[in-house]
């Protein structure tokens, strides 16, 4: 245990299992002290009253004097100090009405707020519960219940239905229908086809499916999920340091209060009056309940709070530090662009690649062979398959010779269309991967770590939550670092860190404000250490930055990340709040109890009904802020994925677009009219109706959530430039064949215009509707 979480649990008053047994029997002794005592009163028994009365004081006298023997030990003049001293003013006034109304004021407050902490740490304590701790091992025709400790990376292993998958692994045979709520916090069940990497922790909501071991108990996501949720102190001991703050000036005034209404009226039952209604159960209560609500209202978006220090430093923080890759970007390259060379086709290129690279698990061939049957096509069998690190691989196909990787060091001037792919990827700031036929350049493939579609609503949604400074810190080349800055909006960016750059990046800025750092890779592990608050990507990065983290997303979404620091700013708003609120009106009561407005009885009344409702308003916490995000019905999700998806396969729509008006130079050149000619197929076939149907199905869908038809009009105008544009591609080809198949040679500016625009204005629409759309589906 390092020395923060020792000092955490240092702070805690009364062990868990302690509070969860004495609330209820604290409760249950001070109420039938009270109603016994009212009994008695009622039958003229008025000194058996007393002493009913009376007993019920003491009982809650004896847990308060612990309390404040506990912070005084800490070196803190807890706020219980106040309690205590009412309390012990009433037995020594003869006020016993008084005290026992204190007395179950106070088992009431401790009462409600063991509650709400069991209420608001359910999700948590669910996650626990839900660890697997057997599996289930195929060996042959055999199948065995083992241990969880017992499994291999490499084991075959059978998750039946309603079971939880015990490692992470990947899914082998049939598909499977999985729930991932508990890792995610999204409700809706997901299909993982064969070969699809599951995680530990989801739940089979289907058939019984085989998953084969990738990683042990011990490495495995949902373990690492479990032990950031045992250091989750949901008992918000931490976050009494915001009730400690106020205590400093409340204690001493109120005790002020109480001496000088003695002084002067020489009545020591107005100094016991004032005490009554000072018991501070807003800062005992209300400012805990709303933090630890807000922890539990974080783990079921999917994010893990290690304690509520952390939770209410996010919500004062005014600087965030963001990680480029994994962050920011996707954090594993995709295909963005494919050229072949003149005589072979976009489709032949790739499947070639990705027929090679098949072999090979470098990270960019893996991302070429993940595109290849993304766009239907199917690989071609490679031999004699090798591979020089750093190269590239080569394989024989029928005899001819193929290669992918980098180029060789060889003088040869790159042919035209060659210099201009390798111009668009250094534009672009992406890699490329050559394909070479016996030795002959033949085509180019680029990729590119792709920003997350969800990235700049997420920042946005950021600078609304109060952070007013946001910035970069990245190992990557200064280029595509300044790019991605720019489309971001971020004030500030740092390229080429090393993970002694970062730290020191993040020192500098905690000199000037509240600082988070927001990272996944071990290289960022210092840096969230050096935070404020660091928040670790969780679902795909590494242990050591969680282990680093302070908070951990547990679901491969940044925008997880603006809705931990909106649940933040709230749950802190809300603590202050109610605190505060119950802090006035006390004062206005205490100056009322001064001039003997309020007798001690009736005091103590009047604090228990400031109590309940500072701590019910402290509960708002827990509901989740419907200003935060647009509600977005089920079935709107599922129209928005579903287009989502249609977006990935209209991807290469847009590159043949590009790819004809690049090869559009010559009227002449039969093979140029015949490029224009497959892309008026494509748009005819698929992206036209593509956008027919967004525009009659998604947008109005989406109108309700995001404020009426307005708010899809510039949309609406982008559908109808595209459909303009294609239609005078089509006018053209209708001009070439009145001219006997053949362009003039006045058509190609104009044509070549109507492709590279529609090129661009499909490329500005898929990232506007992925931005602003798409990212809404939770």
């Amino acid at each position: 245990m390092d020395q923060r979480q020792a000092g955490r649990q240092g702070e805690r008053a009364t062990p868990a299992p302690a509070r969860q047994w004495l609330a209820p029997v604290l409760l249950g002794f001070t109420a039938a002290a009270l109603v016994a005592g009212g009994a008695a009163w009622l039958a003229g028994a008025r000194i058996l009253a007393d002493g009913c009365w009376a007993v019920g004081t003491v009982a809650a006298i004896v847990p308060s004097v612990a309390w404040v023997v506990s912070a005084l030990r800490r070196g803190k003049a807890g706020v219980d100090l106040i309690a205590v001293l009412a309390l012990a003013g009433t037995l020594a006034t003869r006020e016993y009405l008084a005290g026992a109304l204190i007395a179950l004021m106070l088992a009431t407050g401790r009462w409600l707020d063991a509650a709400a902490e069991r209420r608001a740490s359910h999700d948590l304590r669910h996650l626990l519960e839900h660890a697997p701790r057997t599996a289930r091992r195929r060996i042959g025709d055999q199948v065995n219940i083992i241990d969880l400790d017992e499994v291999r990376v490499g084991d075959l292993l059978v998750v039946g239905p309603g079971e939880v998958a015990p490692v992470d692994g990947r899914i082998e045979g049939r598909a499977a229908v999985l729930d991932e709520s508990v890792l995610t916090g999204e409700s809706a069940q997901v299909e993982r086809a064969a070969g699809e990497r599951v995680r530990s922790g989801a739940v089979n909501a289907g058939a019984a499916f085989d998953l084969r071991a990738e990683a042990s108990a011990r490495d495995s996501t949902y373990a690492e999920i479990v032990r950031l949720a045992e250091q989750a102190g949901a008992e918000a001991a931490p976050v009494v340091r915001l009730a400690d703050r106020y205590a400093a000036w409340f204690l001493p005034l109120s005790l002020a209060v109480a001496g000088l209404a003695w002084l002067v009226s020489g009545d020591a039952v107005r100094a016991v009056a004032v005490l009554v209604v000072a018991t501070p159960c807003p800062l005992l209560l209300a400012a805990p309940v709303a933090i630890v609500s807000g922890l539990s209202r974080a783990a079921r978006q999917g994010v893990v709070v290690r304690d509520g220090a952390a939770l209410e430093t996010l919500g004062r923080a005014r600087t965030m530090v963001l990680d480029k890759t994994g962050t920011l970007t996707v954090g594993r390259p995709r295909v963005i662009d494919v050229a072949a060379a003149p005589g072979h086709s976009v489709t032949e290129v790739l499947t070639l690649a990705a027929s090679v690279d098949q072999f090979s698990p470098h990270v960019l061939a893996q991302a070429i062979t993940d595109e290849a049957p993304a766009r239907g096509l199917t690989l071609r069998p490679v031999d004699d398959v090798t591979e020089v690190p750093g190269r590239g691989a080569t394989g024989r196909l029928d005899g001819t010779v193929l290669s992918v990787g980098r180029r060789g060091h060889d003088d040869t001037p790159l042919p035209g269309w060659a210099r201009a792919a390798d111009n668009r990827a250094t534009l672009d700031g992406a890699a490329v991967a050559w394909l070479t036929v016996d030795a002959e350049l033949t085509g180019a493939i680029l990729l590119r770590d792709p920003l997350r579609h969800d990235a700049p609503r997420t920042l946005r949604r950021l600078r609304e939550a109060g952070i007013t400074r946001l910035l970069m810190l990245t190992g990557d080349r200064a280029e595509p670092a300044r790019e991605i800055a720019a489309v971001l909006g971020l004030d500030d960016v740092h390229a080429q860190q090393t993970p002694a750059d970062k730290v020191a990046a993040v020192r500098v800025e905690r000199g000037r404000a509240v600082t988070v750092m927001v990272g996944d890779g071990v290289n960022d592990a210092p840096a969230l250490a050096a935070a404020d608050v660091g928040v670790a990507m969780g679902a795909r990065g590494s242990s050591a930055s969680s282990e680093a983290a302070d908070i951990v997303l547990t679901t491969d979404r940044v925008d997880r990340l603006a809705d931990a620091a909106v649940i933040a700013v709230r749950a802190r708003r809300i603590a202050v709040q109610s605190a505060l609120g119950g802090m006035l009106l006390s004062l206005a009561a205490m100056a009322a109890a001064a001039f003997g407005l309020l007798p001690p009885a009736a005091g103590a009344l009047l604090q228990e009904a400031i109590d309940v409702a500072v701590i019910i308003n402290a509960l708002r916490a827990l509901r989740l802020d419907r200003t935060a995000l647009p509600t977005i019905e089920p079935a709107t999700e599922q129209l928005i994925r579903h287009f989502a998806a249609e977006h990935d396969d209209l991807r290469e729509v847009i590159e043949a677009v590009r790819e004809a008006a690049d090869h559009l130079t010559d009227a002449a050149d039969p093979r140029a009219l015949d490029t224009v000619r497959h892309v008026d197929q494509l748009l005819t076939d698929r992206l036209l109706p593509h956008e027919l149907a967004e525009e009659h199905q998604l947008y109005p869908a989406l109108a309700p959530a995001l404020g009426g038809p307005e708010s899809t009009a510039t949309m609406s105008r982008a559908h109808t430039e595209i459909h303009h544009l294609a239609h005078r591609i089509a006018a053209h080809l209708q001009l070439a064949d009145a001219n006997h198949g053949r362009l003039r040679d006045e058509q190609l500016d104009d044509l070549r215009a109507c492709l590279y625009g529609l090129h661009s204005v499909l490329r500005l629409h898929f990232a506007q509707e992925e931005e602003n759309y798409f990212s809404l589906a939770r």
